[in-house]
């Protein structure tokens, strides 16, 4: 039972993908504008769709040359790792004010793994100031679909010098489609969609992206049921000794003096949570699916904690 990542374990139904989608080159024009609409991004901004958040991680570097890059951490790593390998020298900032003074400034937001929100009218000035040097703010928002459009910044683009990612595979539980977007100024965008190449994304996950992206009542329905779950496992995981230290709907970081146990103890249990080398005292929890997974994860939770070893 994989509880390390932070999928929505209720996927959209996929029903029938459209025989063309495998017989035709792909062409995601039509999934860019579902996207455009979906994201609620301005007309002036283009959407580029690449095969996963990752692949944008990867390309950006290059795309967007950069001798300083600033990161709002403590954050998921891939931003670091790929500025690096691309020659970069990076630093890990405590706010976001502190980006101004870099090349690039990346902020994921809302935080992995502890959920922090950085209100756009500060991203925006953020990015204001970026760009009067010449620089470019990077905003990941792969998590931020069950908190509401009013925490991203994408209504605000085009700004100069401002990218936002997005992934699709999160909040629609179908992280195996391998798709995710940026938000761009248009000379930004063809810069990407040069160094992705043609047909970069696949023609099923352009079919299901562009039918999942436009099912506004799934959405609704499925970000209600997130929160109920998230509150769910809290209460999971407090009695079992665990603080709730931060989080989003779609994961729960919590904080125990004997993590480290736990992580083992879960792991011969068959359950794989996130531990955090640099913060051992963190587990971060993705959401259980099915009642039988509650129910597991519910047992062992009790089994370890009424041995009373930690």
């Amino acid at each position: 039972m994989d509880l390390s990542t932070g999928i929505n374990p209720f996927p959209w139904p996929i029903g029938s993908i459209a025989p063309d989608a495998w017989t035709r080159l792909p062409e995601p024009s039509a999934l860019e504008a579902t996207a455009r609409i979906a994201y609620g991004a301005n007309p002036e901004a283009e959407v580029v769709a690449a095969p996963g958040t990752q692949a944008l991680l990867q390309w950006l570097p290059r795309v967007i040359p950069a001798r300083r890059v600033g990161i709002l951490g403590f954050t998921y790593g891939e931003h670091e790792k790929c500025w690096r390998a691309a020659g970069a020298e990076v630093t890990t900032v405590a706010s976001p004010e502190e980006l101004a003074a870099f090349d690039v400034g990346v902020v994921v937001n809302p935080n992995n793994p502890d959920g922090r929100i950085v209100p756009p009218d500060i991203l925006v000035a953020t990015a204001d100031r970026l760009a009067r040097r010449g620089g470019w703010l990077i905003v990941d928002e792969a998590f931020i679909d069950p908190l509401g459009m009013r925490h991203s910044v994408v209504p605000r683009l085009p700004l100069r010098g401002a990218i936002v990612l997005r992934s699709f595979g999160k909040i629609y539980g179908l992280a195996g489609v391998r798709l995710g977007f940026a938000v761009v100024p248009p000379a930004v965008a063809r810069s990407l969609r040069a160094a992705l190449g043609p047909w970069a994304v696949s023609g099923p996950a352009i079919d299901i992206g562009r039918r999942a992206l436009a099912d506004r009542d799934w959405l609704a329905d499925t970000i209600a049921r997130l929160h109920k779950a998230a509150d769910r496992l809290d209460m999971l995981l407090m009695p079992a000794g665990f603080s709730i230290v931060g989080g989003t709907p779609l994961f729960r970081l919590a904080s125990h003096r004997a993590a480290s146990i736990w992580f083992e103890h879960l792991g011969q249990s068959g359950i794989l949570t996130r531990p955090f080398a640099t913060h051992p005292e963190w587990l971060r929890f993705g959401l259980p699916g099915a009642a039988a997974e509650w129910e597991r994860l519910e047992v062992v939770l009790r089994s370890r904690n009424d041995q009373r070893p930690v």
